[in-house]
């Protein structure tokens, strides 16, 4: 069972890395690459470059049981590498960086649940402030008006040309956040990652084709996750009133 284990681990490390290079090879080569046209764009980041990026978080997911000390320090230390790398126009290493410290805040934030509940009381409110923020708060007044500070905090994900597609700080924390979650309490870890990813690929889609310069992509993640589990999510969290 130990060796088994072992060698799943091993597997798993070994997918991350061959992964990993094959995303930095395409940040690093897409730039260069003749512009197709926006559709095509929006298809090769939505069912491609995308989901290959975020596959990574689930690859790397049983890290996010580690305790909350060695999580807070990570998030710290990539948030700083984030900082001085985009102070020295280091936008490759910056943006991963950006990635994994988002990440590392969403499974550190995990760590202060206790309840599965509390997970899907984030997963109903946090969309409407989202939403909220998106439309008439500081995220509208920041992407209307201030696009550079967005997109300098904001993890891209390059298409051919040059161009990128954003996803926000808080839309990949809460992506971990939801995944760590299906994994702790046992839900469809699987199915969590392919919801919420075909989600946030929706949100580029439905973006470009109404012609907004953003959408709040929480909305799309909770719906992805919560669709993902909801008879798993019934099943738990009406046990302990059945048993009471």
């Amino acid at each position: 069972m130990g060796r088994a284990a072992s060698l799943l681990a091993e597997r798993r490390g070994a997918a991350f890395v061959g992964l990993f290079a094959c995303v930095i090879a395409w940040f690093i080569a897409a730039p260069h690459l003749p512009h197709p046209g926006l559709w095509p764009d929006i298809v090769i980041v939505s069912v491609a470059v995308l989901p290959a990026t975020l596959l990574l978080v689930y690859l790397a997911l049983p890290l996010s049981g580690t305790t909350w000390p060695p999580l807070l320090a990570a998030t710290v230390s990539l948030t700083l590498l984030a900082f001085g790398f985009t102070a020295l126009d280091w936008g490759l290493p910056a943006n991963f960086a950006k990635l994994w410290a988002a990440v590392a805040a969403g499974w550190t934030f995990l760590t202060l649940f206790e309840e599965l509940s509390w997970v899907v009381i984030v997963a109903v409110v946090v969309p409407f402030v989202d939403a909220i923020s998106v439309w008439k708060g500081p995220t509208h007044a920041i992407t209307a008006h201030h696009f550079g500070v967005y997109t300098a905090v904001a993890i891209a994900f390059l298409v051919p040309g040059g161009g990128a597609a954003y996803l926000g700080p808080p839309d990949i924390l809460f992506f971990a956040l939801f995944l760590s979650a299906a994994r702790r309490w046992g839900l469809r870890v699987g199915w969590s990652w392919i919801g919420a990813t075909a989600m946030y690929g929706l949100t580029i889609v439905i973006a470009n084709a109404v012609n907004v310069d953003g959408l709040p992509a929480l909305p799309f993640l909770s719906v992805g996750f919560l669709a993902a589990n909801c008879d798993l999510l019934w099943t738990r969290l009406r046990r302990p009133a059945a048993s009471s």
